[in-house]
Order: C-alpha cells, then structure tokens, then sequence
C-alpha cells in the first residue's frame, strides 16, 4: 500500500469537494494503492471558540458581500457539476474546527476516519449543522459508530487540543498554505482539489511502477 496523507479542514469547500473527486477516482479504480489518513489544518486558528456569525465571517475574509457572492458561486457551480447541493444559505455560523479536529483524530484511532470524514463534511455543506457545536458533534460520532458518552466526555475535556495545533502549526511550517493537500508516499505533493481524471492517472502510474 501507498501512503495518502491529506491535509484538510472540515469546513474548506474545497476540501469537500476535493474529496468527491478522489472517491470518484477510488470508486473507478477498486485495486488503487492508497492507504489514506486525514490530517488537520485549521484555516483559521484564531477563531473564537464559539464560532463567528457566517456574516461577519465572510465580509471580515473577503472584504465586501458582492467579492464573497463571486468567490462562493465558483464553488456552487463545480459542486453541481458532482452533484453535491452545499446549502450555504443554510449555514448561519462559521465554527472553530479544533474539536471537529479531535473528533476526526479520535476516529482514526477506531478505524473511521473516512467515515467521520463524509459525516462531517455532509453535516455542515449540506445540512448546515454546526459542527463546533458539541451535541452535534457527538450525534455525527454516534453516527459513524463511536461511544457518544465517551465522545461527550472527551469533547468536555482538554484532550489532544494541543496535539491538534501543533499538527496543524507543523503543516504551516511545512509550506502548506492551502487545503485541501495531497502527499503521495512522503514524497509528492498535489495541492488543491483536483479532478478525478488526474487521480486516475496518478493511480495508473503507481500501479505500472509497482509492476515493473
């Protein structure tokens, strides 16, 4: 197998629909090589705990409404050439992902990674839940098969908080300014999202290497 690390965060458009395009190339492509972990960017670090009013969050990052309209129909327009319906006008608060973080970290360590990820990005793109809330938080865990009293515990906690800032700091220093990011085996970087086409050729290419 072929490490994938991917770097990403759970409220990047981009990274949702990053990922729809790798799962078209892994669903073309059943005998692909990857081994895929999820690591943590949080896009903005500096985000109060309790989240930000999507308003105020959008016209602080882009300046004025009409440069967010523009910036966020280019997403609306690609997310329905996959299918994929993100109910922006739906989504009232931007979150702090710190815990959304853990909760993908404490995943992986049972095994559900992937399926925390597709709970996450679907609960917040196309439900508009806000998945720095705790509640909803423990509800996506107990979706994809965690212990929702453990989770709630933890979530109340301190743990892994400092794990999860320095991973993300390490990525910063590290040259990553953007998500999604794709490292191949340690060794080649893909940034941003991507179409399914070049995951299959980037598929095919490994699979002639690894036969030869």
């Amino acid at each position: 197998m072929i490490k994938l690390d991917v770097i990403s965060d759970p409220i990047c458009p981009w990274c949702f629909i990053g990922k729809t395009q790798l799962d078209q190339a892994l669903k073309a492509n059943k005998s692909h090589p990857f081994q895929i972990e999820w690591h943590p960017f949080q896009l903005n670090p500096n985000m109060p705990s309790i989240g930000m009013d999507r308003r105020d969050y959008l016209e602080h990052k882009f300046g004025s409404k009409m440069q967010a309209v523009e910036f966020y129909s280019t997403i609306e327009e690609k997310a329905l050439e996959l299918d994929l319906t993100i109910n922006f006008s739906g989504i009232k608060r931007t979150p702090n992902t710190i815990n959304a973080h853990r909760l993908i970290h404490w995943a992986g360590l049972e095994h559900k990674q992937q399926k925390m990820i597709d709970e996450l990005f679907n609960s917040y793109f196309c439900n508009a839940i806000d998945i720095g809330d705790h509640d909803a938080l423990c509800d996506i865990a107990c979706k994809v098969g965690m212990d929702r009293d453990i989770v709630a515990r933890l979530l109340n906690g301190d743990s892994d908080i400092e794990l999860i800032k320095e991973r993300s700091a390490h990525s910063r220093k590290m040259g990553v300014t953007a998500v999604p990011t794709f490292i191949i085996a340690n060794q080649n970087v893909v940034s941003g999202s991507q179409k399914s086409e070049l995951w299959d050729r980037i598929i095919s290419e490994l699979q002639e290497d690894s036969e030869s």
